[in-house]
């Protein structure tokens, strides 16, 4: 039984509120629509999230640079001002991620997922150049030099995965060189990172072909997710990796998605180890890389946010979560409300368990009490904030090993506490997926079934006794719980 002793009046410690920084979302186009906005005015207000990413911002759909029929180039940016300005009105920013590469400068027609993005190099450098340098341009233009300098801007995304860039690393870090050399030109101020690489990669490779060649370089990206820990923890190749595995399906599955309960704290340690002195940012992150996972619409994925989180804190400096909403069109709109998407909220604005645990982390305050190590499958923050003691709990293992409901004690010490309330994320708690299933699943809920199902998504504060200091709950399996403390 876990018993944790929360000491109110020892040295408190930072708890910067990291995941806050920024979030994904998917590609361009879909910044455009009302319910994304919708739902991306929500996620700010409720969660805290200050900056928002997504792929495709150059794709020929966002039409920002086209060819006409003498040949010449047409830039229109209209549609990427209708995105930022939007987001300014909210108070949010982005988190501008230069991709795909525009039809009229690509080398190639290879394209990825429904919208068709392109994953080619630059046919003419110099093209490319230009439409950098007009775009950061128009940017600073419009929105002011000062505003324009809190942005990011990021080279492309996972270039170290063929089915993202069809280029080599060399060619990569040409793409890069060129682009930061144009963003720059424009103001040396604007901050440029890379390489937005899948699975922690490049890491070195790209801080050290930044210094020897001169190369301006404000962070490093990159992308991580549970279910690459078989082809991280490896040492091979993905080629490799993927010729060794098991002919059978199941086992073949089985080994390419297990992994170890902490491996993105794991992954991220040596990440900030190979990084340096550089900012580390990670711009895609969660509990799975697949968009049908369904683990994705239930409490495992809160109980995982909560722990990854608190494991996190202090070792990163940008986590944006991969996305706030399952309006994402990368294999088309998925059917179905819980059909296992990346989204904290489904298509119909129905937040998920994961919502929740962002919400409950964002209400935390920013010091953190004494509550020594995790016990078992049980860990905790604990946290001070305009004299309201707060500790958020979870009950995390990986899903090969769920872990069993726990007795769950805090002690506190350093203050005297009267009374006490318990917010809980479980089976039963703040979890709309079971009651729609037992409406039958429905792919088009009706207006009331998603107001019933919005209702049962909710959090509510449910009091809870305090014996002598103490006080005893019980933890199911995948379970999180905030206990409020007066």
């Amino acid at each position: 039984m876990p018993v944790f002793t929360i000491d109110a009046a020892a040295p408190r410690r930072p708890f910067p509120h990291y995941w806050e920084t920024c979030v994904g979302s998917c590609h361009g186009p879909t910044a455009l629509r009302e319910d994304y906005r919708r739902h991306l005015r929500q996620c700010h207000r409720e969660l805290g999230f200050r900056y928002v990413r997504f792929h495709g911002i150059l794709d020929d759909s966002m039409s920002v640079c086209l060819r006409d029929r003498d040949g010449s180039l047409r830039y229109n940016f209209t549609l990427i001002d209708s995105i930022f300005d939007f987001l300014l009105s909210i108070g949010m920013k982005p988190f501008i991620e230069l991709s795909f590469m525009p039809s009229a400068l690509a080398s190639t027609g290879k394209e990825l997922f429904t919208y068709r993005g392109n994953i080619s190099i630059p046919k003419d450098y110099a093209e490319w150049d230009r439409l950098m340098s007009s775009l950061t341009q128009h940017l600073v233009d419009r929105y002011g030099l000062e505003e324009v300098r809190r942005w990011f801007f990021e080279v492309w995304n996972e270039p170290n995965l063929a089915f993202f860039y069809e280029g080599t690393q060399e060619d990569y870090f040409r793409l890069y060189d060129h682009t930061a050399a144009a963003v720059k030109k424009v103001d040396p101020l604007l901050r440029v990172g890379g390489p937005a690489t899948a699975i922690n990669a490049w890491i070195p490779e790209m801080i050290r072909h930044c210094e020897e060649n001169g190369v301006p370089l404000d962070f490093i990206s990159t992308h991580h997710y549970p279910t690459d820990d078989p082809l991280w923890n490896s040492g091979m190749s993905i080629e490799e990796f993927f010729a060794n595995l098991a002919t059978d399906d199941t086992e073949a599955e089985r080994r390419m998605t297990a992994h170890r309960r902490g491996v993105l704290t794991i992954m991220l340690k040596h990440a900030k180890e190979e990084a340096g002195d550089y900012p580390l940012y990670y711009t895609e992150w969660n509990s799975s890389s697949r968009d049908t996972d369904l683990r994705h619409e239930t409490p495992y994925s809160a109980a995982f946010v909560a722990k990854t989180l608190i494991d996190n804190a202090g070792l990163v400096d940008v986590y944006s979560f991969w996305t706030f909403s399952d309006i994402f069109e990368e294999n088309g709109q998925r059917p179905g409300e819980f059909h296992g998407g990346f989204g904290l909220m489904t298509l119909h604005d129905i937040p998920k368990p994961v919502y929740r645990a962002f919400q409950l982390m964002h209400g935390l305050g920013t010091e953190r009490l004494e509550t020594g190590e995790e016990q078992g499958t049980v860990g905790l923050v604990a946290t001070c904030e305009n004299g309201m003691m707060q500790a958020l709990v979870y009950n995390h293992d990986v899903p090969e090993n769920p872990p069993a409901p726990q007795e769950v004690t805090l002690r506190i010490k350093g203050a005297e506490v009267s009374r006490a309330e318990i917010l809980r994320i479980d089976e039963d708690h703040a979890n709309a997926y079971p009651l729609w299933v037992a409406m039958g699943s429905p792919d088009y809920p009706t207006d009331a079934q998603i107001h019933e199902l919005i209702a049962k998504s909710a959090l509510r504060a449910e009091p809870l006794p305090v014996d002598n200091g103490e006080v005893r709950f019980t933890l199911p399996t995948d379970g999180v719980a905030l206990v409020r403390l007066f």
